[in-house]
């Protein structure tokens, strides 16, 4: 039988087919002769040793004096930039979108400013400056550097994902609105939000993982105690089982994040379902703050 084309390529005939086998096998044979050769210089450095693994199973004191404080201390500093850049890259956003030039060439140029910083150098230079300026305890310091380099940086590319979000959306919406005598205030908070979170989600959920590996950032140049930075106290304190160490928190970092990915594809079918049993977008409120039949809206 005859193979269809499809829309986007031509179906592989046998000879492409028997190719692609080929290649698949080779990078399988190559891909397992890596691990092979992974695990074997490991473990002729003994890293695969019972020994270097116990503790994590067999010794609570390993994760109550140092995984889960350094646990808490990741999970505290990314939700406080989460809560601060997502509510500030809205903002900012829909601040570039605006009718006024002043307003939107301000907006663009903070966004373009900071998001073209490294948020290293972002955590650095908090660091000094809450070091110069303010009294804050230098045991604090490192948590406000780190939230305040992530807040930055994370917000500026949020406000882009917000407006790519907006702007994606057909320019019908916005004409039925005003068509309605809605405000452009009014447009955005009860028409353009609500649809455009559904589809920017995706990229907001990406940008919040983000978030939580980049605290590793301010454990490793400001001596600020997250996950990554437990991972020396461990290895001194239990045979330097380096090794060890450092899979063990990529698993909680995966754990953490796989957390919060499966939080936001929930929340995801959530939303796309009240969006197709309501079939609404304008709220009580927004209908209550329209003008009256015959008056506009200016003018009240």
């Amino acid at each position: 039988m005859k193979d269809k084309p499809t829309v986007l390529y031509d179906v592989p005939g046998p000879r492409a087919r028997r190719r692609n086998l080929l290649w698949t096998l080779l990078f399988l044979v190559a891909l397992a002769a890596v691990v092979w050769w992974v695990v074997a210089s490991l473990a002729d450095k003994g890293q695969l040793e019972w020994s270097k693994w116990a503790p994590f199973f067999t010794d609570p004191r390993v994760w109550e004096t140092y995984l889960l404080p350094a646990l808490k201390n990741t999970v505290i500093a990314a939700a406080l930039a989460m809560v601060i850049a997502l509510p500030l890259g809205a903002l900012l956003g829909i601040l570039r979108l605006s009718d006024h030039r002043t307003v939107r060439a301000t907006a663009g140029t903070v966004v373009e400013f900071f998001r073209a910083i490294p948020v290293l150098i972002l955590m650095l230079f908090a660091n000094a400056a809450y070091s110069e300026f303010t009294d804050i305890s230098p045991d604090t310091r490192p948590l406000y550097a780190v939230v305040t380099g992530l807040v930055l940086y994370n917000a500026s590319v949020l406000a882009e994902v917000v407006r790519a979000g907006i702007l994606a959306l057909p320019a019908g919406q916005t004409d039925a609105a005003q068509a309605i005598g809605m405000r452009k205030g009014q447009t955005m908070t009860y028409v353009l939000l609500p649809q455009a979170v559904t589809a920017m989600l995706p990229a907001l959920v990406s940008q919040l993982v983000v978030i939580v590996k980049d605290t590793a950032l301010g454990g490793a140049m400001l001596g600020f105690s997250e996950l990554l930075a437990s991972v020396r106290p461990m290895s001194a304190n239990y045979g330097a089982n380096t090794i060890a160490c450092f899979t063990v928190v990529a698993v909680v970092f995966v754990a953490l994040n796989f957390a919060l990915t499966t939080f936001a594809s929930w929340l995801e079918r959530r939303l796309r379902r009240g969006r197709r049993s309501t079939g609404a977008v304008v709220g009580v409120g927004a209908v209550e703050d329209l003008a009256t039949p015959g008056e506009h809206p200016d003018t009240r």
